[in-house]
This record gives structure tokens, C-alpha cells and sequence, in this order.
């Protein structure tokens, strides 16, 4: 998501500077942008020439956090970043369900803070969801939507509440999915074949589970079941069992289906 984000923010010839703390993490970014810039007939090298590499948050205009689900690891980035970046910058997250109001109290700029929720992959998808903390001002709301329309996105508001519009009603999706495979009442395959041409859905909930990363699934599950308080939103044991074995999706070569 992150490499993806910098790719669009690029290519609309804004300087990006790229972080990420994991090993290698900056390089395969690169690698997945300039096969994505190549697919797209796209200006590779003009666009990359935009994109730096850095060691540590640095000083800019506007960060956006595209970082683990993880409410705690979030926050303290928020803080970081609020120590570093200059006062009036903006500080946005790509949260893709945790209250940005809480983000928001991390820092001593609330009002400047903001959720700001790509869809992967975010070069091919054109929605952003653009989500206000309860501080959030006008103008720095303003500055966000202006910026997705400017990036060729679509922007659409949506309330500070857990999983906001897009999570509140993709994951209980993903959900039942997972317990019609848990309960035996077709394969994989074949639930996935049913929604893709029952619904006219791109790919299967299982399939899409797969590419979000079925570890991110349940924590956006946790968030929603949390900040909620209705049992609908529990994750399916499936679907836990699986992220605790490892079998995560895409990114680790099997979840529902095998990648390998």
C-alpha cells in the first residue's frame, strides 16, 4: 500500500520520500512501482526520479501512514511524526479502521490530522475514502479532497466510526465467507466463483481476503468488534486460526488459496 501510494503522489510530480523500517522493504516498494509504472505505459523513470528513499520520518508538506493495523504501533508513529514534521503540515493516515480521532490525540495538532483510506491496488482503484477525526478542521479536509481529485481519485467522506463505510460492510463479507468455508458448504473455489459471478465482484471475498492479508482482516475485525460491541463482528475462528498459522494470503504464498 505504501509503495503504491508513493507510485500516485509521484506520478502526479510531487517529491515523495519513502520509509519503511523493515529491511529491503523500500527496495521491493521500487521494484513493485516500476513494474506497475511499466503495465500502466506510464513515464517509469521520470516518475521514480520523484521518489526517495530515507532513513527516519523527515520534514514535509503532508505524511501519510500506511503502516500495521495495529492501534498502538499507529499512535506512536503519529507521535513521531508530529515531533518532526513542521506544525502546519498534515498528518493522514491510511487506516483502514482505526478512529482517526484517536490517532489525532497522539499529536498536539488534532486538527490537522486525517484518514485519508486508499484501496489496493491504489494505482488501479480510484477510491479514497476521506474519513474527519473529531478535530479535524475544515480546511485541512479541504486540502485532502482536493489533493485526491488532483491524484485522479474519486474522494468520498465518511464519519469517524470503526471501519468507517468501506470495512464496516467488506469484512462481515470476507466474514461469512470464511464461515460458509468453515461450515462446509462449498470450497474455496467455488465460493469465490459464486460471488465473482453471482455478485459481478471483480474476485471472490476469499480471493480479496487473500490479497488484503488475512492478519489485517482480523484485526480490522477486532477494531470493528471492539469499538462496535455486536458479536457480528467477531472474526471467524477460520479465519483467525488461519492468521495465526501463518497462512496470511498473498504475501505469505497460501491463505485460502495457494499462491505457491
Amino acid at each position: 500500500m505504501g509503495g503504491g501510494i508513493a507510485q500516485v503522489v509521484a506520478a502526479s510530480g510531487r517529491r515523495v520520500s519513502l520509509h519503511d523500517p523493515y529491511p529491503g522493504a523500500v527496495d521491493r516498494g521500487l521494484a513493485a512501482m516500476r513494474k506497475s509504472l511499466a503495465r500502466l505505459d506510464a513515464d517509469v523513470d521520470a516518475t521514480l526520479a520523484l521518489v526517495g528513499p530515507v532513513d527516519d520520518l523527515v520534514a514535509a508538506d503532508l505524511m501519510i501512514e500506511a503502516i500495521v493495523e495495529d492501534p498502538a504501533a499507529k499512535e506512536e508513529l503519529f507521535r513521531r511524526a508530529d515531533a518532526v514534521l513542521p506544525p502546519e503540515a498534515i498528518l493522514a493516515s491510511n487506516t483502514s479502521s482505526i478512529p482517526i480521532t484517536s490517532l489525532a490525540a497522539a499529536t498536539g495538532r488534532p486538527d490537522r490530522v486525517v484518514g485519508m483510506h486508499f484501496f489496493n491496488p491504489v494505482p488501479v482503484l480510484n477510491l479514497v475514502e476521506v474519513i474527519r477525526g473529531l478535530e479535524t478542521s475544515d480546511e485541512t479536509a479541504a486540502a485532502i479532497l482536493e489533493l485526491a481529485r488532483d491524484l485522479g481519485k474519486t474522494p468520498a467522506e465518511a464519519r469517524d466510526l470503526p471501519g468507517f463505510v468501506s470495512n464496516r460492510i467488506l469484512m462481515p463479507f470476507i466474514n461469512e465467507a470464511a464461515y460458509a468455508l468453515l461450515e462446509g458448504v462449498a470450497t474455496p473455489e467455488d465460493i469465490d466463483t459464486i460471488a465473482k459471478l453471482g455478485f459481478a465482484h471483480p474476485m471472490g471475498p476469499l480471493a480479496l481476503a487473500d490479497l488484503i492479508g488475512l492478519d489485517t482482516c482480523v484485526a480490522i475485525m477486532d477494531v470493528l468488534h471492539e469499538g462496535l460491541g455486536d458479536p457480528k463482528y467477531a472474526p471467524c475462528p477460520l479465519l483467525r486460526q488461519y492468521a495465526q498459522a501463518g497462512r496470511l494470503g498473498r504475501k505469505s504464498g497460501r491463505g485460502f488459496h495457494d499462491y505457491t
